[in-house]
């Protein structure tokens, strides 16, 4: 999906014009992909822009710099200032937001410790990532040839630059052979997750999603489907799963920042259940987007007003 430029830009502690948001060619992460980053959205609801999950994405940022040795220098509360901060002097109602940490320009070589670290916060219009369609037509998606990375040669609790190149060769193969995206399976043949969403089967009314342990990241829009679901009602299980699993399921969908709760039609030529989106996607759908608007007070801390 094509970036929107924006007025604005948040690089350490200052913000700069969109267009002066540049960092060297010779940075480190640049060769090696050692950076780390979160997705997070913005949504308008009736009392002002508010940003989704804020305080659990911050802490998810810098658990995952922890793991890659990256020294934030600036503490949790000042990014989430700088999130709303940017977002205020972008004038947004709704947007994405990308805050970044990453290895900057003075050294070369695999050793990162001695590179500076730099520290950006971005915010851009964007809409649905699997098109505004696929929220209700669902997609199409391909079990890829490509495994997801072994959790002890690249942390799966991170959300590393680097590491989502496993995710691209994924993406990529499914577009070439027709699809909209790929489910990607680990090292024993256990459902991961998507090239960059969480994946849940429905079945008999239960929920399934692979555990943490399968190789998925624990994603926070995956946590919070797991509470609407369960306080909906339903039952919720973290289970190891198989690509059958997904051909046999009645329902079967993604979630995601980006993704937010995008069906799955269609699975490796095999219609998912009805072939449309199903009731228990529907009724979880339907209030996932009710709460980001502000419109259940029951989720109303999930929301972190920008004004």
């Amino acid at each position: 999906m094509p970036i929107t430029p924006v007025e604005r830009i948040w690089m350490d502690g200052e913000l700069v014009d969109w267009a002066d948001a540049k960092v060297h060619v010779l940075s480190h992460a640049v060769h090696y992909g050692t950076g780390v980053f979160e997705g997070i959205r913005c949504y308008e609801t009736k009392s002002g822009p508010a940003v989704w999950h804020l305080d659990e994405h911050i802490k998810r940022l810098f658990r995952s710099a922890k793991l890659y040795h990256l020294e934030v220098p600036y503490s949790a509360e000042a990014l989430s200032e700088a999130v709303k901060d940017t977002i205020r002097a972008n004038g947004l109602a709704a947007c994405y937001v990308r805050p970044l940490v990453l290895r900057g320009y003075g050294e070369m070589g695999v050793n990162p410790l001695n590179a500076p670290v730099n520290v950006v916060v971005a915010v851009w219009p964007w809409g649905a990532y699997l098109g505004e369609q696929a929220l209700e037509q669902g997609v199409r998606v391909k079990i890829s040839s490509w495994k997801r990375n072994d959790q002890n040669s690249l942390p799966a609790a991170a959300k590393a630059t680097g590491q989502y190149i496993n995710g691209v060769l994924a993406k990529v193969e499914s577009l070439k052979a027709g699809y909209d995206e790929a489910i990607m399976l680990n090292q024993q043949g256990f459902i991961t997750d998507g090239s960059g969403e969480n994946v849940f089967v429905v079945r008999h009314g239960v929920l399934y999603t692979p555990p943490t342990s399968a190789g998925c990241l624990d994603g926070i829009t995956r946590s919070t489907v797991m509470t609407l679901a369960r306080d909906l009602g339903y039952e919720v299980r973290e289970e190891n799963l198989v690509r059958t699993d997904l051909y046999n399921a009645d329902e079967a969908f993604f979630t995601g920042t980006a993704a937010e709760v995008t069906p799955i039609r269609e699975v490796d030529d095999r219609t998912v259940g009805e072939g449309t989106r199903g009731p228990v996607t529907k009724e979880i759908q339907g209030i996932f987007f009710a709460a980001t608007k502000g419109e259940m007070d029951r989720y109303a801390s999930w929301l972190t007003p920008v004004a």
